[in-house]
């Protein structure tokens, strides 16, 4: 009795593993076919090029910058004191992208008739397409790389906001003004920084808001040249801060300089946050339960010789030779 019923047991296991195989095995041919067809096929789920556009190659459709120069004779004394002008000599790239009609298009239609809607007019773009067509060839290099998923873009702020290609104010980079005001026309929650008595000296020119920020786009918060320790652009400048140390202060790399300072201005001597150095201290060096660093000894008490806290640690930056920052 026993032996029939394991009989039965195992003809019902076999059974069962023999239904789950016939279920399975159909599945995954389907699978294997819709993973074949779209090895096969693999343009019909590929998006389009970001930066394409669209350039006629037919030489019959363009007429040249001498053809535009007999109307738009303010533009074109601009385009020939401008950089512009070098894409003449790309002779080898075809007459797309050359001249007036490397950024507006083919103009012959646009000359045998005047009709402005014949031509491409930036004014007549939305942000990002007249972005797309400044990066066909600005696109190429770090610094215009990220433009297309930049912030400002991402704003509705594009090329042609910043940039003047027949007005510039500022020749070297066609810009619309000069930095700093550039800038404030649209940030102007910093400008007042820049007037407390610390601070960096942006409005005085010694440093542009650009020395610090990619204004084209990154991919680090408020679109700054650096690594998440700051020790790209700080340091640029503040190479003493910038190690090596044997002995690291733990704020510098991990939050980066403005866990103690802000970057454009302050009331507050070395723009810290704080008005009190030991004040900066104690934020981090106090005890409580989940406290990151170590807590003041007890008889730091907080009288006034011990308010300075870098009177005694003086290479609070990082030291080679003492872990708690007595000396370098």
């Amino acid at each position: 009795m026993l032996q029939r019923k394991q009989m039965w047991f195992w003809l019902a296991v076999t059974a069962l593993m023999f239904t789950s195989t016939v279920w399975a095995f159909p599945g995954n041919d389907k699978n294997q076919a819709a993973n074949a067809g779209k090895q096969k096929n693999p343009k019909s789920s590929t998006a389009p090029q970001q930066n394409a556009v669209d350039r006629p190659t037919d030489p019959s459709l363009y007429v040249g910058a001498d053809t535009c120069k007999t109307c738009h004779e303010q533009q074109a004394a601009s385009y020939d004191q401008g950089p512009h002008w070098k894409t003449a000599l790309a002779t080898h790239k075809g007459p797309e992208w050359q001249g007036c009609e490397a950024c507006h298009g083919p103009g012959k239609a646009h000359a045998e008739s005047g009709d402005p809607d014949k031509i491409i007019r930036f004014a007549a773009l939305s942000r990002e397409e007249s972005s797309r067509r400044c990066l066909s060839c600005h696109e190429f290099g770090e610094e215009h790389a990220n433009f297309l998923r930049s912030p400002h873009l991402l704003n509705n702020v594009g090329c042609v906001d910043c940039h003047s290609i027949h007005s510039p104010k500022v020749n070297r980079q066609l810009l619309k003004a000069a930095q700093p005001q550039l800038c404030y026309s649209c940030h102007l929650e910093v400008k007042p920084a820049f007037s407390k008595p610390f601070h960096h000296r942006v409005n005085e020119g010694l440093i542009r808001c650009s020395d610090c920020h990619n204004q084209h786009g990154g991919f680090l918060p408020k679109q700054l040249r650096s690594t998440a320790a700051q020790d790209q652009v700080c340091f640029g400048c503040h190479t003493d801060k910038a190690g090596p140390f044997a002995w690291e202060h733990a704020p510098v790399k991990t939050e980066g300089c403005v866990a103690c300072h802000t970057p454009h201005g302050s009331n507050n001597p070395r723009l810290l946050k704080r008005s009190q150095v030991n004040l900066v201290c104690l934020e981090c060096h106090t005890l409580t339960v989940d406290a990151p660093a170590p807590n003041a000894p007890s008889f730091h008490n907080q009288a006034t010789k011990y308010q300075a806290c870098t009177m005694c640690h003086t290479a609070i930056h990082g030291s080679n030779s003492d872990r708690v920052f007595f000396k370098p």
